[in-house]
């Protein structure tokens, strides 16, 4: 059954093999940012045929095509996930790694009030927090 991500590969004129669609299927069920080792383990999971190389080529071409998008989060890890139809920024649990995706208006009117401040029109930007949990 196509997914989002493999549909989306599909209208940019990509070949779907069938490892490729494996691999769209596992990152579009994602609900973590998982690096390449994990995202191998979840692929060979449904095509043990899959290698750790196919992974990295895959995620390699589905960040050149821009249907995924690559974070490091400060663990030296590489992570990815579906770019997804709306904004978020993310808050990185610096003690467990956990990711928690978010959305703040007045963050994201502060950002545009200072780019204008500074005589420029936001086109894009990332936000990242690393915090730890508080234990109050």
């Amino acid at each position: 059954m196509p997914n989002r991500l493999e549909d989306l590969c599909v209208q940019k004129g990509m070949r779907m093999t069938e490892q490729r669609r494996v691999i769209a299927r596992v990152l579009s069920e994602a609900v973590d940012h998982p690096d390449a080792e994990e995202l191998y383990a979840r692929a060979a999971a449904l095509d043990p045929k899959i290698s750790l190389a196919t992974v990295y080529r895959t995620v390699r071409l589905f960040e050149d095509a821009g249907v995924i998008s690559r974070h490091d989060f400060g663990d030296g890890r590489a992570r990815f996930e579906e770019l997804p139809d709306d904004h978020h920024d993310h808050l990185i649990d610096v003690k467990t790694g956990a990711v928690i995706e978010f959305v703040d208006e007045d963050i994201e009117k502060l950002q545009e009030k200072i780019a204008k401040k500074l005589g420029y029109r936001l086109v894009d930007h990332r936000l990242e927090l690393y915090g730890v949990k508080d234990k109050s």
